[in-house]
């Protein structure tokens, strides 16, 4: 039966590679990643998500954020604000408010929204890519 399962997923091949152009996720999770983000990270990123230099608080918005997370995975994004954030207490959200607030910073950087919410399984975002333009 492995055997075949094996042949089965070797068919299939890799999952195909998404942008975040695709509306990846939906208005519901970005306006809950709002109110988290709002509790949360605003306090240090600022509300406008433009960061603070002289604190080496990273912006989070359009060129700053382009700059950053161009050509990287919405995987890596979500492992790194869970990693690393809140600065006093990481990985202290859950997964859910994570995800929630990944959503939010992809709508507060003019990715479009569509009808799924980003997917629960960390692994299931390595095929989305982050990019500056869907290319044709």
């Amino acid at each position: 039966m492995f055997g075949l399962l094996g042949v089965l997923a070797t068919a299939q091949g890799p999952p195909p590679k998404q942008s975040v152009w695709d509306g990846v996720y939906t208005d519901a999770q970005a306006g809950r990643g709002e109110r988290t983000f709002g509790r949360s990270c605003e306090q240090c990123h600022g509300a406008d998500l433009g960061g603070d230099p002289v604190m080496e608080i990273p912006a989070l918005s359009l060129d700053a954020f382009m700059t950053s997370w161009s050509g990287k995975s919405v995987k890596e994004l979500f492992e790194t604000v869970k990693r690393s954030m809140p600065k006093d207490k990481p990985g202290s959200l859950g997964t859910g408010a994570y995800l929630d607030v990944v959503a939010y910073l992809l709508q507060a950087n003019k990715f479009p929204s569509g009808s799924r919410e980003l997917p629960r399984v960390p692994e299931q975002m390595d095929n989305i890519v982050i990019e500056r333009g869907k290319e044709k």
